[in-house]
């Protein structure tokens, strides 16, 4: 179970800029911060730290929990500040469903594009960035339910997506249960950054979509 934040890491992440998510702190507090997976170090000079898609997740939840009622019960989420998209084929709690996820989901993916700007040499926001292409299955996953494809459920027959890893270390397969959403993803992922196209397994000849981060 992750660790609930501590008074001075929230404190730290509500106080980050609001625009940029630059953060402030001492090394200490900062190192804590991105062993965590919520903030991470500029590669160029003066080496900033600015918050991950997941620490964008935590400052949000921690400005929906202000106005709640204290009696009200918080998710695991809300101080776990770790995200994760729906791969597809998963169990998900009823409680993780609905308008709380997709602005869970929102946050996550406005985190992603900042993280680009931020990382890509050229500041650009329309291709993955580092994090992304040692995360293929987690990044591609977001860019889908960003734009609202829903994905499988854990029970059979419940369908929906499913990124998957592939022998390709720069590249995941996304299943789906027809032709239309099989294109739709394609169509999702080209725009979100990445090269996509449609192929046909050798022995079940079912329709897949292999896709790999676009570096220019």
């Amino acid at each position: 179970m992750t660790r609930p934040l501590t008074a001075a890491q929230r404190r730290l992440i509500e106080a980050a800029d609001p625009g940029t998510g630059r953060l402030k702190g001492t090394e200490a507090q900062l190192t804590a911060l991105v062993k965590r997976g919520l903030a991470f170090r500029h590669p160029r000079p003066p080496h900033d730290h600015f918050l991950t898609p997941a620490g964008h997740r935590a400052r949000e939840a921690q400005a929906e929990a202000e106005p709640s009622e204290p009696s009200e019960p918080q998710a695991p989420a809300s101080t776990g500040g770790v995200f994760a998209a729906r791969t597809g084929g998963e169990p998900v709690p009823p409680a993780a469903e609905g308008p709380a996820r997709t602005r869970e989901v929102r946050s996550a993916w406005q985190g992603m594009l900042e993280l680009r700007r931020m990382t890509n040499p050229d500041a650009s926001t329309d291709r993955p960035c580092a994090w992304e292409r040692t995360h293929l299955v987690q990044a591609a996953a977001l860019a889908l339910e960003a734009a609202g494809h829903r994905p499988a459920g854990a029970a059979e027959g419940e369908d929906g997506y499913r990124v998957r890893e592939t022998p390709q270390p720069d590249a995941v397969a996304v299943h789906a249960p027809d032709a239309p959403t099989l294109r739709a993803c394609v169509e999702t992922l080209e725009a979100s950054g990445w090269q996509a196209g449609e192929y046909t397994e050798p022995r079940t000849r079912r329709r897949y979509v292999l896709a790999s981060p676009r570096r220019v």
